[in-house]
């Protein structure tokens, strides 16, 4: 999986052979999002329209987007408000946006639909007055500097003008034409300024800004609603685990080639032998709670193994287990005792080894042996010399089969051999094809032994 593409294919065995505990990961989340919900609580918006009569260009509208959410703006709501903290609390619970129509929409958000509406319609008061203020529009004493008084002095200038050109000896002199040509462009320069005054003033083209009526109560909370929370917490839990398989896959290092896994071991494969995907009627009862957890949410085997394939019947099983033993007992000089090497935890191959066990009619005498991945530890070199490690493929990285091979090494044990076991789904057994000596050989020894035990 490590070096393969993630195709849909890959996401839809996750869940298959996840889906017990996908669905437990985003109840989790969901729960989370109802907590989340509760810790905060709802909030409502309104929005109140304000009209900017006149042609405005994008950014003079965006500019008064910023003017209505700005610290003079909100300060102003506050105090309107009553509020006495200044507009600091307010800052994060007002906006404006430009929509169509040169239309800027104010927007207040707080705890009750009634708040909201006060907010929105006082922001938007607010706002206007103060848009007007800054435009001239206000009946301040001081506002006679503006350009209305600017004109009223280009017409006494033109009056003085005049005035003066008709005082002036009328094209008597030289120097009283020149005076008078003087006097007539000065004029008509004051007069193209008036003009020019009055296209760039925004006064002279745009009124002042409307508020189209007062806000309308909100009805519902503004998002995120506990609703969109709780099934946020869903999606978001399960997209992380989902996202989390495929990186646990891609950082995977469990060997899967049974090349791959006698290289780790340092032997030879002796072949590889099939286990019917059903569970054994009577399963032993694990002690560890987590063992039984995970069984219980489905994540006891892994889901990047490639899913069981049909087998063919037990008669064709049991050839298997047959050949694996005629190639061990081709590899022994001699016939002797054997220690079956199977890691703690992998079922499967703990039922193949009982299995082979089973199976061999003649030659070695076999004993099954459970060892610790984790601490290997393997019985020491008594009766038996040597040792068959049977394991299930993509359950066990190379370290981990590199310190069973060194266990077995310690205990004076040389790896024989080395059986992989696969699972396949098996078909109902007809009378027929059974063999006729179905009882196991008397050379087969059965046993079990954990850790260092004889």
């Amino acid at each position: 999986m490590s070096d393969e593409t993630i195709r849909l294919a890959t996401i839809g065995r996750i869940l298959r052979r996840r889906r017990r505990f996908l669905a437990v990961l985003a109840v989790v989340g969901a729960l989370v999002g109802f907590g989340v919900s509760v810790l905060f609580p709802p909030r409502y918006t309104a929005s109140a329209s304000v009209l900017l009569p006149g042609q405005w260009d994008d950014r003079g509208l965006l500019t008064q987007a910023e003017i209505a959410t700005s610290s003079a703006v909100v300060d102003r709501t506050a105090a309107a408000l009553g509020g006495k903290g200044g507009g600091g609390e307010l800052r994060d619970r007002v906006s404006a946006k430009v929509a169509d129509g040169n239309i800027i929409k104010v927007s207040g958000t707080a705890d009750t639909p009634e708040r909201a509406q006060r907010l929105s319609d006082q922001l938007a008061r607010q706002f206007v007055s103060f848009a007007a203020r800054i435009a001239g529009d206000t009946s301040d004493p001081d506002a006679a500097t503006g350009p209305e008084a600017l004109r009223k002095k280009v017409e006494q200038t033109n009056r003085r003008i005049a005035d003066l050109a008709n005082a002036a000896d009328p094209g008597r002199t030289v120097e009283s034409v020149q005076a008078r040509t003087e006097l007539e462009k000065l004029r008509t320069a004051l007069l193209e300024a008036v003009k020019k005054l009055d296209q760039v003033d925004p006064a002279a083209k745009k009124a002042g800004l409307v508020v189209m009526g007062p806000a309308a109560r909100p009805t519902g909370e503004a998002p995120p609603t506990r609703m969109q929370l709780i099934v946020g917490g869903a999606l978001l839990s399960f997209l992380l685990a989902v996202i989390g398989h495929l990186a646990a896959a891609r950082g995977d290092r469990r060997l899967r080639t049974e090349a791959e896994i006698a290289a780790a071991l340092g032997s030879a494969p002796l072949g590889t032998v099939d286990v019917p995907a059903e569970r054994p009627a009577h399963r032993p009862k694990g002690r560890d709670p987590r063992g039984r957890i995970r069984r219980l949410l489905g994540v006891d085997t892994p889901w990047d193994v490639p899913a069981p394939r049909t087998s063919g019947d037990e008669a064709g099983r049991r050839i298997r287990y047959r050949r694996v033993c005629d190639r061990l007992r081709d590899r022994l000089p001699a016939p002797r005792r054997l220690l079956v090497v199977v890691p703690d935890g992998d079922e499967i191959a703990h039922r193949a080894a009982e299995q082979l066990v089973s199976e061999a009619e003649s030659g070695p005498l076999l004993r099954v042996v459970g060892v610790s991945v984790d601490r290997p530890m393997v019985p020491d070199r008594d009766t038996e010399s040597g040792a068959l490690v049977v394991l299930s493929a993509g359950g066990w990285t190379a370290e981990e089969l590199a310190g069973i091979a060194g266990a077995c090494a310690d205990a004076g044990h040389e790896v024989i051999g080395v059986v992989v076991a696969g699972t396949v789904q098996a078909r109902p057994a007809r009378s027929a094809d059974r063999p006729a000596d179905d009882a196991p050989s008397k050379l087969a020894v059965r046993g079990h032994a954990r850790g260092g035990s004889a």
